[in-house]
């Protein structure tokens, strides 16, 4: 019996998250160009709002790796990051 082919290797989440913001911000060059369609810039729109939303994802995740590092106990508990000046 032959063995499925395997499943295509996503891209790292780093990567995913640059790739979305990316097109999100191609996409918003575009609309701002004011040279598309009424259906394109709905479609563009779209578009658009689904890659924000997977972004600020990707970014609430990152966020909760970072809080899970620094107190594994109580993530809740664990201050922001502030840079030092």
């Amino acid at each position: 019996m032959a063995k499925p082919a395997p499943a295509p290797a996503e891209p790292a989440p780093a990567a995913d998250f640059e790739h979305s913001l990316d097109e999100l911000e191609q996409l918003v060059a575009r609309m701002e160009g004011g040279e598309l369609s009424l259906d394109e810039s709905l479609a563009s729109f779209e578009r658009g709002i689904g890659l924000y939303r997977h972004c600020q994802q990707a970014l609430e995740q990152a966020e909760l790796r970072v809080r899970l590092l620094l107190d594994p106990e109580a993530p809740d508990s664990a201050e922001p990051f502030e840079p030092e000046l």
